[in-house]
């Protein structure tokens, strides 16, 4: 048996998690070969159990590891590992990268130029008009959106990556053949199809809210910066943020109004040091290296799409300066929404803010 084949067995065994499989390979021990005694010496005194060192050893046997390579053959998932040319380049670049990566779809993908978009699973709507929106147009530009297949924006982030080329990948917290939420179904299977799927846990691993944030260090690995459209002071998409950080990559938050909860935690992002972003420019001028080519005028005319609401604010402005205050006088929509459609607006790059709090059209 071939030992990449074996370690992918290896990491099926129960227990047999990140560490152990670091400690076992500090220890040299290579599974096509028997396990010393001096091996599981030095392996329990770093801190794995006998109970488990036994349990590995009698569950991976050449027999195991032809059935565990032709149930992933049989199931159509690829493997990617540590040890293959093809592991995605930021990844490895991570503290504790998974040893492997299993994967439905286009594995390509994974070494893309890609960008992380994140979010709250309970999003306004302006929420999941703007995380649609810059990830069609990240996509629609050559970069690959990352997300984590969630209710809310990271469903979003997907849909509007996916009306452009299909050139976004979902990371799960769960089993690469286990789709959750049940609600994703449909979006799952076209992930697949037109993107990639991919997972750290052994397929057939069911959803448990220790693996959430275990999994966001890979989307934020996988990616150049991790862009956060709507986030609550306490939400899940946070933590992608932090591991953004701590890995050295650009950390992104858009603004929403000052009085919606759901922006709280983007907000603070923004206070500490990420980048506000108003539109897609204000990601690519971050990577000028990776500048992707102009887009084109019918995907101009497609990111200028508004709403009703956009186009009934969009036509009280001129290319004379008018105020906010005027603007809210002569519009029927409540202050919230004027405030939500503005902003919207500005990310469309239909208007612009001038100081004083004034607006006129681009």
């Amino acid at each position: 048996m071939e030992e990449r084949d074996a370690w992918i067995a290896v990491h099926q065994v129960k227990g047999a998690g990140w560490h152990t499989i670091d400690r076992l390979h500090r220890a040299g021990w290579v599974p096509t070969n028997p396990m010393t005694p001096s091996v599981m010496e030095a392996v329990r005194a770093m801190g794995v159990t006998q109970q488990r060192l036994d349990r590995i050893r009698e569950k991976c046997t050449p027999s195991f590891v032809r059935e565990v390579k032709e149930e992933l053959r049989n199931r159509e998932i690829c493997t990617v590992t540590v040890w293959d040319d093809d592991y995605p380049p930021l990844l490895r670049e991570i503290p504790q990268p998974p040893w492997v990566l299993y994967v439905k779809g286009d594995a390509s993908l994974l070494s893309g130029p890609c960008v992380a978009v994140v979010g709250t699973r309970r999003p306004t709507p302006y929420g999941r008009r703007v995380a649609r929106m810059l990830s069609e147009q990240l996509a629609g530009a050559g970069w690959v959106v990352v997300s984590g297949m969630a209710a809310g924006i990271d469903s979003e982030a997907h849909r509007g990556a996916l009306r452009k080329n299909g050139a976004t990948v979902a990371v799960l917290g769960t089993g690469v053949d286990v789709v959750y939420p049940k609600s994703n179904r449909s979006l799952y299977h076209e992930l697949i199809q037109r993107g990639v799927v991919c997972s750290e846990m052994p397929p057939g691993t069911e959803p448990h809210p220790g693996l959430f944030p275990q999994r966001n260090r890979i989307i934020s690995g996988l990616s150049y910066g991790t862009l956060v459209v709507e986030a609550a002071e306490r939400s899940g998409s946070l933590i992608t943020a932090d591991c953004s950080m701590e890995q050295g990559r650009e950390v992104f938050a858009v603004p929403g109004p000052i009085t919606s909860t759901q922006s709280a935690g983007t907000h603070r992002l923004i206070q500490e040091g990420a980048k506000c972003v108003r539109g897609v420019e204000d990601i690519w001028e971050e990577f000028p290296h990776l500048m992707p080519a102009p887009p084109s005028e019918s995907f101009r005319e497609a990111a200028l799409s508004l709403t009703m609401e956009e186009e009934r604010v969009f036509a009280l402005i001129g290319v004379d300066p008018v105020s906010l205050e005027e603007v809210m006088n002569r519009c029927p929509l409540p202050a919230e929404a004027v405030h939500s459609v503005l902003l919207s607006l500005q990310l469309k790059r239909c208007i612009r803010q001038l100081p004083g709090m004034q607006f006129v059209r681009m």
